[in-house]
């Protein structure tokens, strides 16, 4: 005898409060399920496993938000829309930390070339590292200095 299993289906989704469409049966079990007439029998068929429910299909909103966040970071970054100093959007330490390392690169540039020796080399570095130097500017100043010494 045949059974239907679209009409299990039907019952097993209104016992579930879900679509048709989700309900799903285990191939190895459809013996069971057809011959479940009761809401009872499907409940414990449903708690052994044998039915189970899929999620719902739904559009993927990932590329929308994706495209959307890329458009955010381009706006709004003008003069305009600043507020504060320049210290408000980075940290003073990133300031200090980029500004050490490019005087200590052209140092190590000019001890390289010669320009300056290695005693007048160190002798900045201190200097730079101990925040007695401003800018490069100024350290180029007191390249000058050192070197007329």
């Amino acid at each position: 005898m045949v059974v239907n299993i679209r009409k299990k289906r039907e019952l097993v989704a209104r016992i579930l409060g879900v679509g048709v469409n989700r309900v799903r049966f285990e191939p190895d079990k459809l013996e069971d399920v057809a011959d479940s007439i009761t809401r009872d029998n499907i409940r414990s068929l449903v708690k052994s496993g044998a039915i189970w429910t899929v999620k719902p299909k739904g559009t993927s909103r990932g590329r929308a938000e994706e495209k959307r966040s890329v458009w955010k970071k381009m706006h709004g970054k003008g003069q305009g829309s600043k507020k504060g100093k320049k210290t408000a959007r980075i940290g003073k330490k990133e300031v200090y930390v980029v500004r050490v390392r490019s005087m200590r690169y052209h140092l190590r540039v000019m001890k390289e070339r010669k320009d300056i020796t290695n005693e007048i080399y160190w002798n900045l570095y201190k200097q730079v590292n101990g925040g007695h130097v401003r800018s490069l500017a100024h350290l180029r100043d007191l390249v000058k200095e050192a070197k007329t010494r």
